[in-house]
């Protein structure tokens, strides 16, 4: 049974005035037929009249197939990684196609989570920095992410530190200030309290401000602000740094010591971090940064704070300790042959 695309083409060489043998030759079929279909009115009759039907499409193969085993593989063992880091490690394993492929693909194993309903308070450029701590554990020890995001270009600063203590956010946010060529206008805190205030309370029950880090912030010239009671408009700001620092830089990583780690950091800070378009300005940090924010920050102040209470010194990054269980360093190659059920 011919398709009703050989009658159009029928009647369309008809009128262009080929003869019954030309038009056989070019719709492949014995010219006995195209005299039926003439002779029985087929070219009378409504082309329409039926759905149109159509085989399936051949199969596409794509620069991604090759490696749909690892990918799978990896987020079966790391499922927070980014499409980012798993195109960062297919493309050194010989990936030649685009990172469109590989985000389609990861989307497709691994569904988005649902859409975060906050409404974000967005803040004018210089007007706000937010600082938080976060814990991360090595074979070596516990060690702390502390990350200041500036609250209108997302700049983010990285670095981490093997105490969560006064004296090592103060000597942090002083090298944030220095990365970033200036002072917020305002820092907010959520999770340092513990750091930045006083345990004493007064007769009426209000928590008083850390003598010293309340004198550090007036030699910078920042105000000091807690996330609550208006944290639902800030929220996110830093919270999701510190899930993205996670999943685009720790997770799936192996570090030699802190100075591999914090080495490594401000690489995945400068290339990566302030390098991609954030997912709600829409925009390159650093550009949007370079554009907008960088001339609206304070000035630095000319020497660093001197604390006026003797702070006990930052504890120095300990080595890792002997005994630990080794890693086995598996290629990506590896994952293929588990992924295609090789041994």
């Amino acid at each position: 049974m011919y398709a009703r695309e050989h009658r159009v083409l029928l009647r369309h060489y008809l009128q262009q005035g080929l003869s019954k043998a030309e038009i056989a030759r070019s719709l492949g079929v014995s010219r006995r037929t195209v005299y039926h279909w003439i002779e029985s009115g087929q070219l009378e009759r409504e082309l329409d009249d039926g759905p149109a039907r159509y085989g399936p499409r051949p199969s596409v193969t794509r620069l991604i197939d090759p490696y749909r085993g690892i990918i799978q593989t990896r987020l079966k063992e790391y499922p927070l990684l980014t499409a980012t880091r798993i195109f960062e490690e297919i493309r050194a394993d010989g990936y030649a196609g685009r990172y469109t492929q590989v985000k389609q693909y990861v989307r497709l194993v691994r569904p988005s989570p649902p859409p975060d309903p906050v409404v974000r308070f967005e803040t004018p450029p210089g007007q706000q920095g937010q600082v938080d701590f976060a814990e991360f554990r090595l074979p070596w020890g516990k060690r702390f992410a502390l990350v200041v995001v500036l609250g209108y270009s997302r700049l983010l600063w990285l670095q981490f530190y093997p105490r969560q203590t006064l004296a090592v956010l103060m000597r942090g946010i002083e090298e944030a200030f220095a990365a970033f060529g200036g002072v917020p206008a305002e820092l907010l805190f959520d999770q340092l309290k513990a750091v930045i205030i006083d345990d004493q309370r007064p007769e009426g029950g209000k928590v008083l401000e850390n003598a010293e880090f309340a004198r550090f912030a007036a030699h910078w010239g920042f105000r000091i602000r807690a996330c609550r009671p208006y944290r639902a408009r800030t929220k996110g700001k830093v919270e999701r740094p510190i899930r993205y620092v996670r999943q685009s830089f720790f997770y799936g990583r192996e570090f030699v010591n802190d100075a591999d780690l914090n080495e490594r950091a401000l690489s995945w800070m400068h290339q990566i971090a302030n390098a991609r378009v954030h997912r709600t300005t829409r925009e390159v940090p650093r550009v949007r940064f370079e554009r907008d924010e960088q001339a609206a920050l304070q000035a630095l102040a000319r020497q660093p704070y001197q604390p006026v209470t003797a702070l006990p010194p930052p504890a120095r990054p300990s080595a890792p300790r002997s005994g630990l269980p080794s890693v086995e360093r598996r290629p990506l190659t590896h994952y293929s042959r588990i992924a295609t059920g090789q041994s």
